[in-house]
This record gives structure tokens, C-alpha cells and sequence, in this order.
């Protein structure tokens, strides 16, 4: 289940076609980029004395053979790297050394190659239901929402009952909400809210709770059609349409919650060592990035993705792909043609098993030349086309229009075209023919070992084609690993990378099943999956030559893991964590 809208707003849905549109508008975040692009140059190497040096624990490092156990860092460079005690050498009177505990690992920080980082932020400090279904769960939540959220802020959302829906599965994978299902009122909200307006809805909005506060906002009562109520008084329940309607009477979102939240999701990828996103960015949070960047708290680089329907706006601006600094920059251009797995979207050559359907295209394949042409003159343009494609004719389908982007625009060794998320391929020659085209496969693992409780009842003996991994490294596709985090209605996709290696090593669920993995023939080896969260993604966003790898003149994007990866049992992959997450040389994460 991939880039589903269930975080999105009601009636604002999908808000990632909105980038770069809506309050500020092309030009504002035009302007907010030129002034990311006058940040401070790199700095580079400065001389021998380094300011950091990490050191008691092996070095890992995509392509690197040697013994190292220490790193010396300058600036925000990497000085040296080698054994411990060649360190001496870069060791100062100020030189602060770190001294990593032992069974520890030294890696490069790293980098995922898909989040949504707006709806992670919004989840993380305001409310999260998807696993609660009782009044005991509400309750919790609300109060852990309420005491940390700012005090005028609407706590809105939540999908409350998703994992106890799953859990009700009709036999054909949809979720299914049981006849008992908690239906809270709004005396539950109110117990712990007091005058904070409060507007949840359930995992599939047909199920809507507003507090007297929200009602009152809006003027609803018990003459408002969708209202329900008892004895002339709003139970706080409220039809899916009643529930819409109010919440378009929000009021816009005060920017000082945006930049709490962006705070909250920033302090999740520093504990989980990612250094770097491709984030499918809307033009609000793309002010928000900005904000952080001039005060210095922006602890994680941003690779920020528009629509590919808006490269002819950043065109006429003068920004091509890569225009901002090593902070935040204009990455990829986001591209779609089918839907998601998760709904029954993604596009098929044959219907669905569950149901009639073969799935659907998106807007931007209406019709399907308008796609060849944004695709052809965008590359033409400078920018680099990154499309998601999902079902099998989806994939086919992106490979034409790739293939005939190269005949009409030429070859060009700095293209890196991607498909993203690749699930289902069609055989092997698919793989084939996408190493054929030097075409990036922009992969998220922890979507294989979700996704396979229902994905066989949906797709059959197709499933055998889905998350190829090995198919894909074998043929010559270049992987490149991510976590489309924070997920959907149905699941959380953590942003822990090696919950992703774990997943495309091991392809088994959390708990270890089914034995042998899932499709076992399609697992990688670590190294692999290492350099698909690392080197890969620095490469497929044209940056290899400074980030993913642990070596002198590079950014000093460095993570300090608490086990090697190399050393333990896999089934303890998905356990290890960091210890401290270096970025630019800066200690953000650890003592």
C-alpha cells in the first residue's frame, strides 16, 4: 500500500498534486529556494586538525575493503579515514572524540528515498488512533495529544479502529469494520479536551466525532443535517458528509504548529540515523523547510520532490534539478500513472481476483500523451522525471514513455530516471529491460513484508513478481531503498532504515513468519540492501559525489550503530539502533 491519501485531509485529496500551488503559490516557493541556494558553500577540508573524530568500531562503507576502525571529521568533511591510530595524527588541543561502545558499527548516515514528511510531522505530535478501538485507547491518546500539542491547535484525525478492521478482513484482503465496532460520543472528548476543538474520524471516514468546541465553531446543531442527537442535545457523532462540511470550517493551520510538527518528525529520523530525504514535499511545508534551514534546526538534508506537472513553472523561474544548497535543494520531479495496492488501484493486465477490476490510471494519463509530453519536456528542461508505477501494465506502460523520452531527448549520462515503488513486475525480462534503460528502481522493502498478509488474495500467483529485489540486482537495476513513511490507513511504515535492510534480507514479518521468507528467491544479501539505503540513493539523486559513502572530501553524514549488522543473527537486523547521528559534522542525535 503505497502513497495512499488516508493522511491526507477530507475533500483535500491527493495533497501532493497540490505542490507548489495553494497559499504561496510558484513564485513564493521559487523565492524561498533562491534564498536556500545562497546558503554557505562547502566548506571542505580546512587542514589537518579535525574537530570530530569517531573511532573504536569497524567501518562500513559501500565498495570499501579496508580494516578501518575511526574517521576524523573537519568542517562538515570527512578528514581521514583509517585505523585508530592513525588519528593521532589529526588530534588537536579542541578535537572532540568519540569513542563508540563495543559490537558497534560505523556507517554512512542514511538516506531514504521516499517520505512524506508532513503527514509524519502531523501524526507524531497530534493524534494517532489506528490501533485504538476502546474507550481506555481514546482516552490515552487525547491526553498525550492534548499536553503536547500548541495550545490553540484543533486535534483532528486519528482513524481510529484501522488495525481492528484489518483484523476483520472479508476474506478477500479489504479491511472490514465489525458490527460492534467502537463508537465513541462526544463525552469521551470532552473529559480531557475542555475548550479544545476536537474533530476524529475513523480509519475509513465513515464514522465522524466532533466536541462541542469543534460543533460551535461551526454553528452546527441539531437542525445541521448530519448532526446526530439525544434528547435535543449533539452527540458529537456526525455523517461522513456533516463531518466533511466541518472540517472545511477549520481555520488554516497556524505555521507555528507546522514548524512543532516538523520539529517532532525531524527528531524521529535524527534517532533513526537518517541523514537525508526525497521527500514528496507540498509548497506550505516547503516554507517550513526553509524556516528551519535559517535557524540551523534542519538536522536532516531535504531532496524536496514537486509534481512533475510543475516543471514548466520552476522552468521559467531559472531551478532545474539540484538548485538550492546541501540543506535543501529541488530534487526530482514526482510523477504518476497508476494508483496503490493498498485500495485495488494499481493497474493490472488482468482484473484483480477480489474483484473486477484491473485497477486504474491517474490523472496525468489523461490522456496518456499529456504524460509523454510533460515527461520528454521536462527532461528537456533539466529536471528528472521520477514516476510511480505499481501494477504490471503500470510498469510496462512507464518503461514506453521512458524509452521514448531517450529517442526523442538523446542519451545523457546524467539522466536518473526512477520508477517508484516497482512492486509488481511482469517477469524478469521487465528486470531486464529496465537495466537496459539505466532506470533506478525506487523500492521501499518494509512494504513487502506488510503487504504480503493480503497480497496473494488480491493478485494470486502474480505476488510471485512483487518486491523483486534480487530479480532486479541480478538483471543490473540499481535499488534504491526507502520507507514511504509514515504509511497508510492500514499500516505504519517505520523510518528506521534497518527495519527496512531487515526486510529485504529476511522478507518476514516482524515476528519472524512465514519461515523461510516470503518468496525467499527475491532476498538480497546485506551489503546489498546496505548500499540501496546509502550510495545507491546518493547516486540516483545525482549527489554520489559528496553523500552515501564514508570517505575523505565527502559530508560527514555519519551514523554510529549499537550492533554491526554484520555480525549479528538477521532476525536481529530489524532490532539495531543508532547511537548518534552525525550530520555535517555536527553531533544531532546521542551524547
Amino acid at each position: 500500500m503505497s502513497d495512499q491519501d488516508a493522511f491526507t485531509k477530507p475533500g483535500l485529496k491527493p495533497s501532493l498534486s497540490g505542490l507548489l500551488a495553494g497559499a504561496t503559490g510558484l513564485l513564493g516557493v521559487c523565492a524561498l529556494l533562491v534564498l536556500a541556494a545562497c546558503g554557505t558553500e562547502d566548506s571542505g577540508p580546512k587542514g589537518a586538525e579535525a574537530d570530530l573524530i569517531v573511532q573504536g568500531a569497524p567501518v562500513w562503507s559501500a565498495g570499501y575493503t579496508g580494516d578501518s576502525d575511526a574517521i576524523a571529521i573537519r568542517g562538515d568533511r570527512i578528514l581521514a579515514v583509517g585505523r585508530e591510530e592513525d588519528m593521532e595524527a589529526h588530534r588537536g588541543a579542541t578535537t572532540e572524540v568519540l569513542e563508540v561502545e563495543e559490537g558497534g558499527r560505523i556507517v554512512p548516515g542514511f538516506i531514504d528515498n521516499h517520505t512524506h514528511f508532513d503527514r509524519a510531522g502531523e501524526l507524531l505530535l497530534g493524534i494517532n488512533l489506528l490501533s485504538v478501538s476502546d474507550e481506555d485507547g481514546l482516552i490515552e491518546a487525547l491526553e498525550a495529544a492534548h499536553e503536547r500539542m500548541p495550545e490553540a491547535a484543533w486535534i483532528i484525525g486519528g482513524q481510529w479502529g484501522a488495525y481492528e478492521a484489518w483484523d476483520h478482513g472479508d476474506g478477500d484482503g479489504e479491511g472490514e469494520t465489525p458490527e460492534d465496532a467502537f463508537d465513541p460520543d462526544r463525552s469521551l472528548v470532552e473529559e480531557v479536551t475542555s475548550e479544545r476543538p476536537v474533530l476524529l474520524w475513523n480509519w475509513d471516514q465513515s464514522r465522524w466525532l466532533a466536541n462541542r468546541a469543534a460543533l460551535d465553531h461551526a454553528a452546527f446543531d441539531c437542525d445541521t443535517d448530519g448532526v446526530e442527537c439525544e434528547e435535543g442535545e449533539p452527540t458529537g457523532r456526525l455523517s461522513p458528509e456533516a463531518g466533511e462540511a466541518l472540517h472545511e470550517r477549520m481555520p488554516e493551520k497556524a505555521f507555528s504548529q507546522r514548524l512543532a510538527e516538523a520539529r517532532k518528525a525531524l527528531e524521529r529520523l535524527r534517532e533513526n540515523g537518517v541523514t537525508t530525504i526525497h521527500d514528496n514535499t507540498p509548497a506550505q511545508q516547503m516554507q517550513v523547510f526553509h524556516a528551519l534551514e535559517r535557524e540551523g534546526e534542519l538536522t536532516t538534508r531535504v531532496y524536496a520532490r514537486p509534481t512533475l506537472d510543475k516543471w514548466d513553472g520552476l522552468s521559467e523561474a531559472g531551478m532545474a534539478h539540484g538548485f538550492g544548497n546541501e540543506y535543501l535543494k529541488l530534487g526530482g520531479l514526482k510523477g504518476f500513472v497508476d494508483g496503490i495496492m493498498g485500495n485495488s488501484t494499481a493497474r493490472f493486465y488482468e482484473s484483480y481476483d477480489h474483484i473486477e477490476s484491473r485497477g486504474e490510471w491517474r490523472d496525468m494519463m489523461d490522456p496518456p500523451e499529456d504524460m509523454q509530453e510533460m515527461l520528454i519536456e521536462a527532461d528537456a528542461a533539466g529536471h528528472w522525471p521520477q514516476v510511480h508505477a505499481i501494477g504490471d501494465e503500470a510498469i510496462d506502460t512507464l518503461l514506453d514513455k521512458y524509452e521514448k523520452l531517450i529517442e526523442v531527448n538523446g542519451p545523457d549520462e546524467d539522466r536518473r530516471l526512477r520508477v517508484i515503488h516497482t512492486q509488481v513486475l511482469g517477469d524478469a525480462d521487465v528486470a531486464k529491460r529496465m537495466a537496459e534503460m539505466d532506470l533506478i528502481a525506487e523500492m521501499q522493502p518494509f512494504h513487502a513484508i506488510d503487504d504480503m498478509r493480503w497480497m496473494e488474495e488480491r493478485i494470486g500467483e502474480r505476488s510471485r513478481w512483487a518486491y523483486a529485489f534480487n530479480t532486479l540486482e541480478e538483471a543490473g537495476v540499481m535499488l534504491s531503498f526507502g520507507s514511504d513513511w509514515p504509511g497508510t490507513n492500514a499500516s505504519w511504515y517505520p523510518s528506521n532504515p534497518m527495519k527496512g535492510v531487515y526486510a529485504a534480507v529476511v522478507r518476514k514479518t516482524l515476528d519472524g513468519s512465514p519461515e523461510g521468507g516470503w518468496y525467499p528467491e527475491e532476498r538480497v544479501d546485506l551489503e546489498t540492501a546496505m548500499e540501496a539505503y546509502t550510495a545507491n540513493n546518493a547516486w540516483a539523486a545525482g549527489e554520489e559525489d559528496r553523500k552515501g559513502r564514508l570517505e575523505p572530501g565527502m559530508l560527514a553524514d555519519v551514523v554510529v550503530l549499537d550492533r554491526d549488522p554484520f555480525e549479528v543473527d538477521e532476525m536481529e537486523l530489524k532490532d539495531i539502533q543508532p547511537t548518534h547521528t552525525i550530520i555535517g559534522g555536527r553531533i544531532v542525535y546521542g551524547d
